[in-house]
C-alpha cells in the first residue's frame, strides 16, 4: 500500500515507534523515587483494587502484587522502560506488542471505573494490536536487521 509520504509498512512503524514513545513518557514521568523507596504506586493500586467492583481483582491483587509491593513496583517501572525501548527501536518487536497489550490490558481492568485513564489505555491496546497484526518489525527496527521474526 503506498501512501502520499510513506508507505503503509513505514506508517505502521510510525505507530509502533509512537507507541513506544508513549510508554517511555509514562516511565520517564513516573515518580520513581515514590514507586521504589515509599511504596506510592504500589498502594494507590492497592487502594483502587481494595474499591473495585469485581472481586477477581481485589483477590488478584492480593494474592500476586500485595504480598511483593516493592518487586511489584520494579517490574512495573521497568516493564513500561522495556516495551518503550523495545518498540522504538524494534527490538523483540512482537514480544513487547503482546507485553504492552497484556500491562494495558490489566490497567484497564483495574482501572475500570476511571474513565479517563481508560480512553490511553484503550487506545494503547488497539494499537498494539495494529501493529501486531501488520508485522510492524518488519520496516525500520532492529529485528528487521538482524533477520528476527
Amino acid at each position: 500500500m503506498d501512501t502520499i509520504w510513506l508507505t503503509g509498512a513505514e506508517w505502521v512503524a510510525v505507530l509502533r515507534i509512537g507507541l513506544g514513545l508513549w510508554w517511555l513518557e509514562s516511565w520517564r514521568h513516573k515518580d520513581r523515587k515514590g514507586w521504589f523507596e515509599r511504596g506510592t504506586g504500589i498502594a494507590w493500586a492497592s487502594d483502587v483494587a481494595a474499591k473495585h467492583r469485581w472481586n477477581a481483582v481485589r483477590s488478584g491483587f492480593d494474592t500476586v502484587v500485595a504480598p511483593r509491593p516493592r518487586t511489584m513496583a520494579y517490574v512495573v517501572v521497568y516493564a513500561e522502560l522495556a516495551l518503550g525501548l523495545g518498540l522504538v527501536v524494534g527490538f523483540l518487536t512482537p514480544i513487547a506488542l503482546v507485553g504492552g497489550l497484556l500491562l494495558n490490558l490489566l490497567y484497564l481492568v483495574l482501572m475500570i471505573h476511571d474513565w479517563a485513564e481508560q480512553g490511553q489505555n484503550a487506545m494503547m491496546a488497539l494499537i498494539s494490536l495494529v501493529a501486531l497484526f501488520a508485522m510492524s518489525w518488519q520496516t525500520w527496527s532492529l529485528d528487521s536487521a538482524v533477520g528476527f521474526f
